[in-house]
């Protein structure tokens, strides 16, 4: 079994709430990186019972969960939807901000 650092637990502890979890994963969709966003995707999943748990509650076979928040995953938008939905969140679409100069 994999030893959790510290900053795992905290971080995993702090994820457990649906508005902490929904802050770092629009952190990390601001930054634009898809491998960070899976990454985020499976450290909320992680702190929200595990992959096993968020596939079940999501209706995704555990294995397709595993392969869609890999490194290389792709999930499709409905895919998406339901993951979200297992941990309790959901995706809203907003006006980007204007910067002013």
């Amino acid at each position: 079994m994999k030893h959790m650092t510290d900053y795992e637990s905290d971080l995993h502890e702090w994820l457990k709430s649906p508005e902490n979890a929904a802050a770092y994963l629009n952190a990390v969709l601001e930054e634009g990186d898809k491998s960070a966003m899976l990454l985020a995707l499976r450290e909320v999943a992680q702190a929200n019972g595990g992959m096993a748990a968020i596939a079940e509650k999501s209706h995704v076979k555990r294995e397709s969960l595993y392969q869609m928040l890999s490194k290389r995953g792709n999930p499709e938008l409905t895919s998406l939807f339901n993951i979200l939905h297992g941990m309790g969140l959901t995706i809203t679409i907003q006006p980007m901000q204007e910067v002013e100069a």
